[in-house]
């Protein structure tokens, strides 16, 4: 079992672990736009600056996918 376990995680310093990682964030932000258009027409504050939060924390996570995914890339260009 604990082999299947460090593969799972050697899956997710992967390149398409990441590019996985990049992808299902980057689903959530369907989540974030649908909740900040509602909270838009309902002209609701609190739930506007929750989305704007969520959103930020998308682009955050998304930026250090990005930064492991050159960082990935970075270690095969060395590896050759």
């Amino acid at each position: 079992m604990s082999g299947k376990l460090a593969k799972a995680k050697g899956f997710k310093k992967s390149k398409p672990g990441t590019y996985l990682s990049i992808g299902t964030t980057l689903f959530g932000a369907v989540s974030v736009v649908k909740q900040a258009k509602k909270a838009k027409t309902e002209q609701d504050t609190l739930q506007m600056i929750d989305a704007v939060v969520s959103a930020a924390a998308i682009v955050t996570g998304v930026a250090l996918l990005i930064r492991e995914l050159r960082r990935l890339g970075d270690d095969d260009v060395l590896a050759d």
